[in-house]
C-alpha cells in the first residue's frame, strides 16, 4: 500500500479552472432520493457523506432531466423547474464546504421512460424504435421539438450554474442525444440521419448552446458510449471522431466544446446490454479500463471512466498506468462513502468492500430508491450514522447468538460502541446464508459481506465462537445485559398437502448434499435468488431442469442488473419454465421416481403432473427460534420490540417481567424470511442506541 504522499489516487488534478484534491470521482448516478423532483435534504445529505469521506468530485442528478416530455423513470431530478435552484445551491453549498467539487449529469431521456407517466406528453427519438427496457414506442423528433430541446439543455445548464455547481455532465448512452449519434436507433432520411457528419450534428448543436449558455469558464463533460459493441451500433471508430469533433465543439479546444470524456462501452436499452455496460459479480474487475486508456491516447481532454472499479487496487493501477485521469468508483462509495478518508489514513483494510451486487440499482425498482445490500445507512444518512460512535452510558455485557449477516452485524456495531461482546457461532465458519449463495462461484464474492464483519469485530475484540452450539446455560453463564438471537431460519417445505419428506430444499443443493441425476424439478415459491442460485448451479452438471414457479414472471425479485447471468444460464442448458403453476403434492412411483402434481388457480384444476427424479423447493425459511423460545421468560422485555423507539433510533426500555435479567431480541430470518439488506438493518437500528 503506497505512502498517502505517493499513492497516485490522491494526488491533486487540475480541470480546467478547477482543482480536484484527488483523482476519485462518484460518477454521476441517480438514487431515487429526490423529493417532487428536488435535490432536497435526503439527497443532500447523501452526498455530503461521501464529500465529508474524502471524494474528490461527486456528481448528482444521474439523467437529471431538461424537459416535461423527458419524464423521470426512476426518481430523476427535474432540471426544467427553475425552483431547482436554491435546492442545488444548499447542496452545492455543504459539499464544496467538506472539500469536494459537484457537478450534475444532465440529459432528455428519449425513448428511456414511459409515455404513461409525468404530463403524458409522447415521448421522443431520432426514430420510432422500441426501446426494449422501458416498452416506450417513441415518436421520431420534429425539427420543432429540436428546437425546443436544445433550448431546454442551455436553460438546464444555466440553473446548473446558477445552483453554484462546478459543472455539468451530458449524457449521451441509451438517452434523445445519442439517439441521432448511433445507426442502431437512427434511421433517418432527412439530413440528420446516415453519414457520421449528418448524425453527429444535433449532438454538436446541444453541446454548443450549452457552451454558449454558460460560457467558456464553467466545465461542460460528456458521458458517452464510445463503442456500442453490437452488429449495426456506433463503432469505436466513429464514436472516436465524434468525441473528438465534440471536445473542440464549434471553436477551439479550451472554450468550444467538451472539457472531459466519461467512457462508456456497451448499450443500456435492455436488461442483457445493460448488464454488460454496468458489471456485477462474477465478471472481471475493470474489464473496460484497456479500452478507456487507449480513447485517453488519442483524446486531448482529461478522461474518467467507472466500471466495476471497487477496489483501490484496481483504481490505483487505473491511474498509475496512465489508464484515467479520474477514478470513477460509485459502486464503491456507495458500499462505504468513506473510502477515500480511509485510504488516505492508512486503514484501506477497514473499507466495506463493495461485493458487486447491484441491489444500488435494483432496488430502486424493487423498493423505490438505491440501498447498499450491506450497508443500511446509505440514504439514510439525516438518521443513521456511516461511523458509529462510543456509548456515552454505561459498558454492557452483550451475547449474541449466530453469525450470518444479523448476527455479524449486531456484534459489530455493539463491539464498536465499546460494549463487552460474545458471538456464538454452531458452525465452524460464520456466514450463515450467504455462505450457501457464495457457493455459486458466480457470486462468490457475497462472501466479502462476512469477511468483513469478521474483520471488524475482530478490530473492535468481539470474542468470537465458532463451532459453539449456544444452550441456554452457556449464555446465561456470560451474565448478560442484552441477548440478541441471530439464529436464522430453516428451509419452509410445510406447504406441501402431501410429500414433504420426499423433497430436497435448494440449501441441499448449494451445498452439495444433493447428488442429482436425470431429471430435477425446481419448484420456486420465493421469486428472489435462492431457487436461481440452484438451477445455476445443477444446470451444467447434465440434469434437465424443470422451473416451475406460481408467479406469472420468472423471480420477480431478481432485478434486471442480476437476472441477465440467471437467464443465460436458463438459455445455454435448455431449462424449461413453467408459469403461473402452485406444486401441491409429491409421491414416489414404484420404479423410485416422483410425480409432482401442479395446479393453476387460473383454471382452478389440476394440470398434467410432472415425473422427475429430484423434487427441489425454495419457499423461504422459518424462524430457527428455539432458543429465543427457552430464553424469554428470564427476559425482563419478554422479546417485545417498541417499534416507536426503534424507528426514532432510541433505545429500547420496555419491560415486561421485573425479574428478568437481561433484554432478549431476535433479528434476521430469525424473526421472518428476509433478504441481506433487512437483516443488516434489523441489527444495525437496534443495537446503535445500546
Amino acid at each position: 500500500m503506497p505512502s498517502p504522499v505517493l499513492d497516485p489516487l490522491l494526488q491533486p488534478f487540475h480541470l480546467r479552472h478547477l482543482t480536484l484534491r484527488n483523482r476519485v470521482v462518484s460518477t454521476s448516478h441517480e438514487p431515487a432520493f429526490g423529493e417532487d423532483g428536488m435535490p432536497k435534504d435526503r439527497y443532500r445529505a447523501y452526498h455530503l457523506e461521501k464529500a465529508r469521506g474524502g471524494v474528490g468530485l461527486t456528481m448528482i442528478g444521474g439523467s437529471a432531466v431538461i424537459s416535461p416530455d423527458s419524464p423521470p423513470s426512476f426518481g430523476n431530478l427535474l432540471l426544467y423547474r427553475d425552483d431547482i435552484v436554491p435546492w442545488l445551491r444548499r447542496l452545492t453549498d455543504d459539499v464544496h464546504e467538506a472539500g469536494a467539487a459537484v457537478m450534475c449529469q444532465v440529459t432528455h431521456l428519449g425513448r428511456r421512460t414511459s409515455n404513461y407517466s409525468g404530463d403524458w406528453l409522447p415521448v421522443l427519438s431520432a426514430s420510432p424504435l422500441r426501446e426494449p427496457a422501458h416498452r416506450a414506442f417513441p415518436k421520431a423528433a420534429e425539427a420543432w421539438d429540436l428546437d425546443r430541446i436544445v433550448a431546454d439543455y442551455a436553460a438546464a445548464a444555466l440553473r446548473c450554474q446558477a445552483g453554484g455547481l462546478d459543472g455539468i455532465e451530458l449524457q449521451s448512452y441509451g438517452h434523445f442525444m445519442d439517439s441521432f449519434l448511433s445507426p442502431s436507433t437512427n434511421h433517418r432520411d432527412d439530413e440528420l440521419g446516415g453519414s457520421l457528419e449528418n448524425r453527429m450534428a444535433f449532438p454538436l448543436r446541444v453541446i454548443r448552446a450549452v457552451r454558449e449558455a454558460v460560457g467558456p469558464d464553467f466545465v461542460v463533460g460528456i458521458r458517452m458510449m464510445l463503442d456500442e459493441d453490437r452488429p449495426g451500433g456506433l463503432t469505436y471508430d466513429d464514436a472516436l471522431v465524434a468525441a473528438e469533433r465534440f471536445t473542440t465543439g464549434s471553436g477551439g479546444g479550451n472554450g468550444g466544446g467538451i472539457d472531459f470524456v466519461s467512457t462508456i462501452r456497451g448499450s443500456i436499452e435492455s436488461d442483457a446490454s445493460l448488464a454488460k455496460a454496468i458489471p456485477s459479480m462474477g465478471t472481471p474487475l475493470g474489464p473496460f479500463l484497456e479500452f478507456t486508456g487507449e480513447i485517453r491516447r488519442r483524446l486531448n481532454v482529461p478522461v474518467m471512466h467507472a466500471a466495476r472499479i471497487a477496489d483501490p487496487a484496481t483504481a490505483r493501477y487505473a491511474i498509475r498506468e496512465g489508464l484515467l485521469d479520474l477514478v470513477g468508483m460509485t459502486r464503491a462509495q456507495i458500499a462505504d462513502p468513506h473510502l477515500v478518508a480511509k485510504i488516505a489514513a492508512g486503514q484501506e483494510e477497514r473499507i466495506r468492500p463493495c461485493v458487486g451486487a447491484s441491489y444500488c440499482l435494483d432496488a430502486i425498482y424493487d423498493s423505490g430508491d438505491t440501498k447498499c445490500v450491506h450497508n443500511p445507512a446509505t440514504g439514510r444518512e439525516l438518521h443513521v450514522p456511516h461511523v458509529i460512535g462510543p456509548t456515552i452510558g454505561r459498558r454492557k455485557k452483550a451475547v449474541v447468538v449466530g453469525a450470518g449477516p444479523a448476527g455479524l452485524e449486531a456484534a459489530r456495531v455493539l463491539g464498536e460502541r465499546g460494549h463487552d461482546v460474545v458471538l456464538f457461532e454452531a458452525n465452524d465458519l460464520p456466514g450463515g446464508q450467504i455462505r450457501f449463495a457464495a457457493s455459486n462461484p458466480r457470486r462468490r464474492d457475497l462472501i466479502g459481506i462476512v469477511d468483513w464483519r469478521v474483520a471488524e469485530c475482530k478490530h473492535h475484540g468481539v470474542d468470537l465462537r465458532l463451532g459453539a452450539f449456544a444452550e441456554p446455560g452457556d449464555i446465561l453463564a456470560e451474565h448478560p445485559d442484552i441477548v440478541i438471537v441471530a439464529t436464522g431460519g430453516l428451509p419452509n417445505t410445510s406447504f406441501l398437502d402431501a410429500g414433504e419428506d420426499l423433497v430436497a430444499d435448494t440449501w441441499d443443493v448449494m451445498t452439495g448434499s444433493l447428488r442429482a441425476r436425470g431429471e430435477v424439478l425446481v419448484y420456486d415459491d420465493h421469486g428472489g435468488y435462492p431457487a436461481m442460485d440452484a438451477v445455476e448451479l445443477l444446470a451444467p452438471t447434465g440434469t434437465r431442469i424443470h422451473y416451475v414457479t406460481p408467479e406469472r414472471t420468472l423471480a420477480p425479485d431478481v432485478g434486471s442488473m442480476n437476472s441477465p447471468a440467471y437467464l443465460r444460464a436458463f438459455a445455454e442448458h435448455g431449462v424449461t419454465t413453467t408459469l403461473a403453476q402452485r406444486l401441491r403434492s409429491v409421491h414416489r412411483n414404484p420404479d423410485g421416481r416422483l410425480t409432482a402434481t401442479l395446479y393453476s388457480e387460473y383454471t382452478e384444476t389440476e394440470t398434467q403432473p410432472l415425473v422427475v427424479d429430484h423434487v427441489v423447493v425454495e419457499h423461504g425459511t422459518l424462524p430457527n427460534d428455539g432458543l429465543y423460545t427457552e430464553l424469554l421468560p428470564g427476559s425482563s422485555n419478554l422479546g417485545e420490540v417498541d417499534h416507536r423507539a426503534l424507528l426514532a433510533h432510541e433505545a429500547q426500555t420496555v419491560v415486561r417481567n421485573e425479574a428478568g435479567r437481561y433484554q432478549l431480541f431476535r433479528i434476521g430470518d430469525a424473526v421472518t424470511s428476509r433478504n441481506i439488506h433487512a437483516a443488516v438493518y434489523d441489527a444495525l437500528r437496534l443495537c446503535l442506541p445500546v
